[in-house]
């Protein structure tokens, strides 16, 4: 552990005119603070913060996060509290110790929600001020680096997974390589530790076997450079781990078969040194088509430049090969802690975008686990870049489709698509695009996001703005449903209602505004009597003993407005049921039929008669048609027969109309009481897990 003048002589060295006072005052206090506290090594636990602070050291940074991350921990695992912070140090080192200390409560919440939480709450954080996660990232690698203390396996596993899945993804997102090969490999050994110890095995029997073979290459390399005039430095090393493993598992095959081993690295004075040295190389071996990729004239999100090609060397040995400057290779290995160093504290811009994109996700996710899904599709590496037709230039992970590029260039602008052009010719919108794709999105102003786009579109920020819509599609199409039902409540008390009686019930059912009530009504979260009760208190004292049961009504349909012995069916087309405001229409010398009033067959019915008719007592046996979207997974299916069960309702067809994995759409018909019925099993179907849409046809 460092000693505290070891500390403040590391920060003194990079920033002499730090606040040595203030420092070493930070450091008392985090030991008084967490006192006889021990980690499960068994250490003092203040010998965390202090490691945390120690890594902050390397990356350069301000004495403000030097000092967060030596107090990172004292709010959630001490009596102190940001109040505290404050007053002792300030209100921006208490602001960035707010946005990294992990609320307590979090680590007794479900494994998603703990997690989902813990990111929603630092990304927010983080999009003010990047120092931040750059603090969030060391207090992870070194929790990380000693890991292998805990006891309990289980919970090592939940922390590698969540390392593997969240932080070595956003550590790479940010361009800092070094904590991402680090975290990958110490998780890669909790989550595959047969795997784990196989590879490193076989690494180090290969380290002995090679003869300085790394160290030859790498020196053959360099003459072959200096023949030509280059200065530069060459360095060779076995390839990471966990990235020969999934090599392995993306080819599907054994270690012996990864022939690329072996990476080395050159470093360039200048720009024009780097293709150059390309050059050489590729008159001096045979390179491999398809994997030259050239990061310096089109860098990564995060930053990152680079060429990087792949030679043939003798005996068939494939090897990997990085040129890059030396401002480069700092800034590659460090991404934004090495700009906040160099660039006097400056987000680049480059994480501007990017950060946004994650704070639409955070506000579109409706709960932890959508959070945590799109979250990982954001921050995953694997990139391909695609143009607008006018020159600007986006990266999508692989897979993208022209529904993804449309959320990228702007939300809107996805939400109104309607078809796209690649490389000027139209394409389906689950098409995958490919590097250097130029594509031209056709929008309609009365568009909106579809949900079987869900099928195929692979970005977070499309995911989220696609849910979030149909979402609020559904919120919407509720609250007109419990409009109609509020009208028919609104008659029933004892009283004309006004917008001041409404606004009073609103209060006593502690509602925000019309529309949330509206939605409760149709989501049926209150009842009838609640709302009768909220608008005229005292109105309902007769309706006290009063309980609905759908199974114990008539089941007789009467109609009034025909003529006495005239017969009647309900209409297939538009299957209305008691509450739908209907016509009749009838040919000479057959008998009416029954259709709700916006019926699109109306539409052809010129040389039919209408009847204006009327629903008579209200009863069941009318049945109503819904399309309902179910999820493809195991359980749905009767999941859905359950919400049927429960709410007494009659299924009299099922009907699977589309396979479109991840989703089964199916049609089925219902035997309910009138439309207050059918209402409530939409809603009770929108609120189920297993349900991706529900609709009345």
């Amino acid at each position: 552990m460092l000693r505290q003048y070891e500390l403040i002589e590391r920060v003194k060295e990079y920033d002499p005119d730090a606040d040595e006072a203030l420092l070493n005052r930070a450091y008392v206090y985090t030991v008084q603070k967490h006192g006889s506290q021990k980690r499960a090594s068994g250490d003092p636990y203040f010998s965390h913060p202090v490691e945390v602070a120690g890594l902050m050291t390397d990356l350069k940074l301000d004495q403000d996060s030097i000092i967060t991350a030596l107090l990172h921990d004292t709010v959630e695992d001490t009596l102190a509290t940001i109040e505290d912070i404050e007053r002792n140090f300030g209100p921006d080192v208490a602001r960035l110790v707010d946005g990294v200390t992990k609320l307590s409560k979090i680590e007794q919440m479900p494994e998603n929600e703990r997690a989902a939480e813990n990111l929603r709450k630092f990304l927010l954080a983080m999009s003010e001020d990047i120092r931040v996660l750059l603090v969030k990232l060391g207090d992870r690698l070194h929790n990380m680096r000693t890991l292998h203390h805990i006891k309990n396996e289980e919970k090592r596993r939940r922390i590698a997974r969540e390392t593997m899945d969240i932080y070595a993804p956003l550590a790479e997102r940010i361009g800092m390589y070094e904590y991402m090969r680090e975290m990958q490999l110490l998780a890669f050994e909790q989550l595959e530790p047969e795997g784990y110890k196989t590879i490193t095995d076989r690494l180090a029997k290969l380290r002995q076997q090679d003869g300085g073979q790394v160290d030859a290459i790498a020196l053959a390399i360099k003459q072959a450079l200096a023949e030509a005039g280059l200065k530069v430095e060459v360095s060779g090393r076995e390839k990471h781990p966990y990235s020969i493993w999934t090599k392995m598992a993306e080819r599907h095959v054994s270690f012996e078969q990864v022939s690329d081993i072996f990476a080395f690295r050159i470093i360039t004075d200048g720009v024009e040194d780097c293709y150059r040295a390309m050059g050489v190389l590729h008159t001096t071996w045979q390179f491999l088509p398809g994997r030259f990729k050239d990061y310096i004239s089109t860098p990564k999100n995060n930053g990152y430049r680079s060429l990087h090609t792949s030679l043939m060397y003798e005996n068939s040995m494939r090897v990997e090969v990085q040129i890059r400057t030396r401002e480069m290779h700092q800034r590659n290995e460090f991404g934004f802690a090495a700009h906040w160093a160099y660039k006097q504290h400056e987000t680049p811009d480059g994480a501007v975008g990017w950060l946004r994109d994650l704070i639409e996700i955070v506000d579109a996710s409706h709960d932890a686990e959508e959070l945590l899904e799109h979250t990982r599709m954001a921050i995953y590496q694997d990139r391909i870049f695609a143009f607008t037709p006018k020159g600007a230039l986006f990266q999508l992970p692989k897979g993208a489709t022209p529904v993804d590029f449309a959320f990228a260039v702007h939300t809107d602008l996805g939400a109104q698509t309607v078809g796209a052009k690649i490389n000027g010719r139209h394409m389906p919108l689950r098409t995958a695009l490919n590097n250097g794709d130029v594509v031209e999105i056709i929008k309609g102003k009365e568009a909106e996001p579809q949900l079987s786009w869900l099928g195929f579109v692979v970005t977070g920020k499309a995911r989220a703005s696609i849910r979030r819509a149909v979402r609020l599609k559904e919120r919407a199409e509720v609250a007109e449903l419990g409009r109609k039902l509020y009208e028919d409540i609104a008659d029933r008390v004892p009283a004309k209602i006004g917008k001041k009686a409404l606004r009073l019930a609103l209060g006593r059912l502690e509602l925000e505004d019309e529309e949330d009530l509206m939605y409760a009504i149709g989501a049926a979260q209150i009842s009838d009597l609640a709302v009768m009760e909220a608008l005229v208190p005292g109105c309902t004292a007769e309706f006290a003993d009063e309980v609905p049961d759908w199974s114990k009504r008539d089941k007789a349909i009467s109609i009034r407005g025909l003529t006495a012995g005239v017969g009647f069916k309900l209409a297939d087309c538009c299957h209305p049921v008691p509450g739908d405001r209907i016509v009749g229409t009838r040919k000479p010398g057959e008998g009416v039929e029954v259709h709700t009033i916006d019926c699109l067959t109306l539409a052809s019915g010129i040389d039919q008669d209408w009847i204006d008719l009327q629903w008579g007592q209200r009863s069941q046996g009318a049945v109503g048609r819904l399309r309902i979207t179910l999820y493809d997974r195991p359980g749905t299916l009767a999941e859905m027969a359950g919400i049927f069960a429960k709410n007494h309702v009659n299924v009299t067809h099922l009907e699977q109309t589309q396979l479109d994995h991840p989703f089964t759409a199916y049609e089925v018909d219902l035997e309910v009481q009138d439309l207050a019925h059918l209402t409530r099993m939409l809603s009770a179907l929108r609120a189920s897990d297993a349900v991706a849409q529900a609709e009345r046809i």
